[in-house]
């Protein structure tokens, strides 16, 4: 007797069922794609909201903890960074501008590996760079910069709104 018969269902049988799951499986993937940006958003602009408050909170070791690093104009970048890093960290969590911020918050970044965590940066070189926040920071922030805030966000409301197709001179 054939395997088949003994299970009670046929090869096109089990095809077909394997073809509704992928099927469900990707109606599924298409309506949860907003999770993605949306958690990215909202954890990272978090993280960049309360950790870079502190700089506002304690502006005097901001200061000079930029000009122990060599920091042109320590007192003017320490204030500019403090204020793109929690400002940038609250439109993110609204969605608004999102690539624009993603992409002044990813140069803190870079600036950040090239000074501040410079060694952990190359001692990382070769063995494990997540072990480095602000690798971690900028892979996420250049992902965001990329694809967009996703559908559950101000960016959308504003580019229905207002984008091209949308002429509101009337």
């Amino acid at each position: 007797m054939h395997s088949a018969s003994m299970t009670g269902t046929s090869f096109s049988d089990r095809a077909f069922s394997a073809s509704a799951l992928l099927g469900r499986l990707s109606r599924f993937n298409a309506a949860a794609a907003f999770l993605a940006p949306l958690l990215t958003r909202l954890v990272l602009g978090y993280a960049f909201f309360l950790t870079r408050r502190g700089k506002w909170m304690n502006f005097d070791k901001t200061v000079g903890f930029f000009t122990q690093l060599g920091i042109p104009m320590p007192q003017a970048n320490a204030a500019f960074v403090s204020s793109l890093e929690v400002f940038g960290g609250l439109l993110l969590i609204a969605g608004l501008g999102t690539r624009v911020i993603s992409l002044l918050l990813g140069s803190t970044m870079v600036v950040a590996l090239l000074t501040a965590d410079k060694e952990s940066f190359l001692g990382a070189l070769g063995s494990d760079l997540t072990e480095v926040t602000p690798v971690v920071y900028l892979l996420f922030l250049c992902w965001l910069g990329l694809y967009g805030a996703g559908r559950l966000s101000l960016d959308t409301l504003v580019w229905r709104r207002f984008g091209p197709g949308n002429d509101r001179s009337d």
